[in-house]
């Protein structure tokens, strides 16, 4: 079982373009672009708690021992939870030479080389949350920062800074919600682990139960309970549910329990039940609640881990480690300091979260008006940090879960106090505003009231949800997409669902869209591409059918090669489905409705790739027959030029529905100007023509002239900012005069002398400047 835990994860390079996920090998983690030989190279691996970043880099320093990445000569590797005390001062020699690792010889040369040869270094510093509170990261004010005595802060902001050891690579492994950049003013990668698959998930299930007489019993009653096995995409969790079903199978029971708190509370009840006595009971119990004080404290000052001698005594201490909250390690130590001193960290995550709750729950000092403070659902979109971030969960859970017998074996306080705390959170969740929440404070709520399992709450919330809810750019995970799945299916309102960058897997995507009450849904165009093909490949052509109805694509922005693409992929998706539908339904037509329902199309990729997306673009332009408004002006400017501008004159006999071209700031010439000219009478729809800011001069306004008199659609027309001269300016005057349809003409031009176009402005009160 132990290699399971070593499992290599899937990694992903994190994108804020929202570009399509890449696999990457831990080979590619240290491949940076050159350029950047002789300076501190920085890489962050994020990633939620438990899903195997201390793993990765205990496997990055086992494949480096075995002769992999032979760039480095010396790789140190420290887990900040462990070094970060406030009292504990050290130099770059004592942290890398005396606390790492002690040579038995020649540590002055050995230290002498390494500053010599940075290059050749690697410092990795595992839980980068551990060196953050609620203080600023100071910066390394040391005169010798190599050698003067420094807290592990002042020292990693010295090496993030370059002033200590410049040249060498730092690999930081941080959460996704800490405040990395805050400290880090410049990363050169950044990648981001999101953990297991659905069939990875199935695989660690299958290995873990490998060889035991009941493998396929675990493997389908895991799966039973769908909203565990959602968390199984955690490695953590998936090793905590593997370790919880192990159990239940070997005491004959038939089900798991179905949710986090009760998945908890049930790992607490056979650590210490099943060995107690009358007399050990109330023991334990005292103990526990000790422990769910520290948990809670800890958490306060972003902690997990602390000296062995502060805990409250040695029972407390020897009740921890026998059941598995704590883990026992040694703080490293300086060889002239004396005795070796020790610490306790939390097992897990989730334990130091559950334990945490626990205390907020019994502790008499915390009152029920002061529970709400502690949920992380406020209306308000900023709140403050949580780092305990899965305690709000346990805390709805455990203040319904109260008169559960089995609770009761946990503590001997009166129940009371938490009656009142339970009817104080009812209260609150009664009053509060759930249409006006942003989506992770939505998606915070939607856990804590599953949690509850409570069917009055599951009904209340369901029924106040607003019927257009947006997960815009907000990552949704298996779970989140679990319990909003849940709820959605309890109401009866229709709900529209933005979906576009959240991460969804294909079968979260696949559930929603599914379900009868989502009248219409958006999803990056390669998850819905995806979703489709997969259905047609299963046969659902039922479902098929029902989510291309339900697919919205109005209005569509292309801001990369890959989006697109996309659309490319979406155009030519619907020419194989309309096939295999027909057949299936015995349709005599089909069509995808959003694509033909598509009326606006905005462009901005930009001038590296404008032109090459755009001449791409153009090939299936034909395809949107309600497009009215093709906008292609860019704050970066396209820079589709003339070549774009031909391209798309050769298509505009197809666009008999477009009413509005925007064509601003993208280096179009004479030429391009005359190719236009040439098409435009073409577009029998359109109205509003913007040339602003390009490069025409006085023959591409003749030629513009030409043909206004035969647009007879055409109300607005703007070439301002380009380089016509009072030449161009009169001719386009004079083709107006031929042109009462057009209601307004923007003319003005640097090159056109100012008295010129008052003169034409008198003339024709229809120009404008």
């Amino acid at each position: 079982k132990n290699s399971i835990k070593a499992m290599e994860k899937e990694l992903v390079t994190c994108n804020l373009q929202g570009k399509e996920k890449a696999a990457l090998k831990r080979s590619q983690i240290f491949q940076i672009p050159k350029g950047k030989d002789l300076e501190t190279k920085v890489i962050v691996v994020l990633g939620k708690a438990g899903m195997g970043k201390s793993i990765l880099v205990q496997k990055i320093c086992q494949d480096w021992s075995n002769g992999e990445f032979s760039q480095f000569e010396f790789v140190f590797w420290f887990d900040c939870k462990q070094i970060n005390l406030p009292e504990k001062q050290y130099s770059l020699k004592d942290l890398l030479l005396e606390f790492f690792v002690k040579p038995q010889e020649g540590s002055k040369e050995i230290f002498e080389y390494i500053l010599q040869n940075p290059a050749k270094v690697l410092l990795v510093f595992d839980g980068f949350e551990g060196l953050q509170d609620h203080e600023n990261f100071p910066r390394c004010s040391a005169s010798q920062p190599e050698k003067d005595l420094c807290s592990i802060k002042e020292l990693l902001s010295g090496l993030i800074q370059k002033k200590i050891l410049n040249g060498c690579t730092l690999l930081l492994t941080a959460r996704p919600k800490d405040k990395v950049y805050q400290y880090v003013s410049k990363v050169d990668k950044t990648i981001e682990m999101v953990g297991f698959s659905p069939q990875q998930r199935e695989l660690y299930i299958t290995k873990y139960f490998e060889g035991l007489p009941y493998c396929d019993d675990a493997l389908k009653l895991i799966k039973e309970c769908e909203y565990l096995f959602s968390h199984c995409y955690s490695p953590l969790m998936c090793r905590f549910v593997c370790f919880l079903c192990e159990t239940v199978l070997e005491m004959g029971d038939e089900s798991l329990p179905s949710t986090l708190t009760t998945l908890f509370l049930k790992f607490v009840q056979q650590k210490i039940i099943p060995v107690q006595t009358g007399v050990t009971a109330t023991r334990n119990q005292e103990s526990l609640a000790t422990l769910a004080r520290i948990a809670w404290y800890l958490g306060e000052k972003h902690q997990s881990a602390m000296k062995s001698d502060l805990l409250p005594s040695k029972e407390v201490k020897e009740f921890a480690l026998k059941y598995g909250f704590f883990l026992p390690f040694a703080f490293l130590r300086h060889s002239e300091s004396g005795e070796e001193e020790f610490g306790s960290t939390f097992s897990d995550f989730g334990i130091q979260n559950f334990l945490g709750a626990l205390h907020l729950m019994l502790a008499e000092e915390i009152k029920d008006k002061s529970v709400t403070k502690y949920l992380s659902f406020p209306s308000k979109k900023k709140k403050p940090y949580n780092w305990l971030d899965l305690l709000p969960r346990f805390l709805a859970g455990l203040l319904f879960l109260q008169d559960d017998p089995f609770f009761s074996c946990l503590s001997n306080k009166d129940v009371k106090q938490s009656t009142k705390k339970r009817k104080t959170l009812l209260k609150y969740i009664r009053r509060l505003q759930i249409n006006e929440l942003c989506p992770e404070r939505l998606l915070d709520l939607l856990h804590c009231i599953y949690e509850t399992q409570s069917n009055y709450l599951l009904q209340h919330v369901a029924l106040r949800l607003k019927p257009d809810l947006s997960f815009l750019g907000v990552v949704l995970t298996p779970p989140d997409v679990h319990v909003l799945y849940y709820i959605l299916k309890r109401s009866r309102k229709e709900f529209s669902l933005d979906l576009r960058n959240s991460s969804i897997d294909m079968q979260g995507l696949k559930d929603l869209v599914g379900l009868k009450n989502v009248a219409s849904f958006r999803a990056s165009l390669s998850d819905t591409v995806r979703l489709w093909k997969s259905l047609e490949q299963t046969r659902d052509y039922e479902l098929l059918r029902a989510s291309t109805e339900k697919f919205v694509l109005d209005p569509f922005k292309a801001k990369t090669m890959k989006d697109v693409s996309d659309l490319s992929d979406l155009v030519e998706m619907e020419e194989k489905m309309i096939n295999c539908v027909q057949d299936a339904c015995g349709c005599s037509s089909y069509e995808i409705p959003a694509i033909k329902k598509l009326r606006k199309l905005e462009f901005a990729l930009g001038p590296v790739c404008g032109l090459r997306g755009f001449l791409k673009l153009v090939e299936i332009l034909a395809a949107f027959p309600s497009l009215q408004h093709l906008d292609l002006d860019a704050l970066s400017e396209n820079g589709i030029g003339d070549e774009g501008a031909e391209s798309l004159s050769e298509v505009f006999p197809t666009l008999t529905s477009l009413e509005t071209l925007n064509l601003s700031q993208n280096k179009i010439t004479d030429v391009g100007a005359e190719k236009l000219a040439t098409a435009l009478p073409s577009l029998s729809s359109l109205k509003t023509l913007s040339l602003y800011n390009n490069s025409i001069c006085d023959f591409g306004a003749e030629n513009l002239a030409k043909v206004l008199p035969a647009m007879a659609s055409l109300r607005v027309l703007d070439i301002q900012y380009n380089k016509i001269t009072g030449v161009g300016a009169q001719q386009l005057t004079d083709s107006l005069q031929k042109c009462p349809h057009i209601k307004n003409l923007v003319m003005w031009n640097p090159s056109i002398p100012h008295g010129v176009l008052e003169h034409l402005q008198q003339l024709d009160p229809r120009i404008s400047v």
